[in-house]
């Protein structure tokens, strides 16, 4: 028996399970061998796995349902439990500020301006740019416009990748098939899509190629047609695999090219293509370019001073690259002559 625990989170009780919990115990008639308890703001599910994910998704689109209508009706109740909600999904329309909903039934939104200019830039361009450091919110909401896009059946699939670069540590060294040594790079993009699609229902999407995560490499020779595609870590590719993954781009596509300029792994000889990219295309009709600072950080309060604090070294360097290059010098040397003053309090 498998058991499966749902938390509802900013929901009203009493308007999402009913006088007297009658919209658990409608569900849970229509599911005798299993069993559905309610208690405080937690539903249990207890039951075998076929039935337990039907009876998640349905509790998810009740989820959704309440968030747009504010309230679970024995009807409701109805509509759900009479739907495919694998093949026949109710579209999703959310208010302005709203992406998507999360899996738990939180809201999901932009939470700085740059974030906002980054959904409205996606709504307006079938390709866009999003660059900035760590912690701005990038792939979050990235991930949560492509779930958007599905839910509401603009796209029929999501493609997510990103480049294998080794940062620091060889892949060779690293235990486990392929899959599991490139499974850790790919893992902040499973923590996104947890956050906003049950776990059964992302490996049945999963499962069915409805989502796919894959290094950049699996993106040679193919045609990205009807799907939401993302390229996070950008930063990473060379100039021919960022040439080889735009031009994938289908009639019916979006795209976005995710990338941190100040988190380049790759060799030192070695241009980044995400660097030459928006070189040759900013004066391209049709694509959109945000820019992201440290100000859309939303991760703890430190990263903001440690992002503005990396800034300031990166600008030295490219000031001191600059003189070395004027006055003809191994710029490398100037650099790292310099002193630097640390004041400790």
């Amino acid at each position: 028996m498998v058991e499966k625990v749902i938390t509802l989170e900013n929901i009203s009780l009493i308007d999402f399970l009913g006088t007297e919990n009658q919209n658990i115990k409608q569900l849970a008639a229509a599911f005798p061998s299993s069993k559905i308890i309610s208690r405080g703001n937690e539903i249990k599910i207890q039951g075998q796995t076929p039935e337990i994910t039907k009876i998640h998704e349905i509790l998810s689109s009740l989820i959704d349902h309440y968030h747009k209508f504010g309230k679970i009706t024995h009807n409701s109740v109805n509509r759900y439990l009479s739907a495919d909600s694998f093949a026949d999904e109710e579209v999703i329309v959310t208010s302005p500020d709203i992406i998507v909903y999360g899996s738990k039934g939180g809201i999901i939104k932009a939470k700085t301006p740059n974030q906002q200019k980054l959904v409205d830039a996606v709504e307006k361009n079938d390709l866009v740019f999003a660059l900035g450091p760590a912690g701005t919110g990038k792939t979050y909401v990235s991930v949560a416009m492509a779930v958007r896009a599905l839910k509401n059946k603009e796209v029929k699939k999501i493609i997510i990748s990103r480049p294998v670069v080794e940062a620091g540590e060889s892949l060779g060294f690293l235990p486990g098939d392929m899959k599991e040594k490139v499974d850790p790079y790919l893992r902040p993009i499973y923590d996104a899509l947890e956050d906003m699609i049950p776990v059964e229902k992302l490996k049945y999407y999963q499962d069915n190629k409805i989502i796919e995560i894959a290094p950049l490499a699996y993106m040679r020779g193919r045609t990205l047609n009807n799907a939401f595609v993302l390229l996070d870590e950008a930063q990473n590719t060379t100039p021919a695999q960022m040439k080889m993954f735009l031009t994938r781009m289908g009639p019916n596509a979006k795209v976005m090219v995710n990338g941190d300029w100040s988190q380049v792994d790759l060799p030192r000889n070695q241009r980044s293509g995400l660097m030459e990219a928006l070189k040759i295309l900013r004066g391209v009709k049709g694509i959109g370019f945000v820019e992201m600072s440290a100000e859309d950080v939303v991760r703890h309060r430190l990263v903001r001073d440690i992002v503005n604090a990396y800034t300031v070294l990166e600008e030295e360097r490219r000031a001191a690259r600059e003189e070395a290059k004027a006055n003809g010098e191994d710029e490398s040397a100037r650099y790292n002559g310099r002193k630097r003053h640390i004041n400790v309090e």
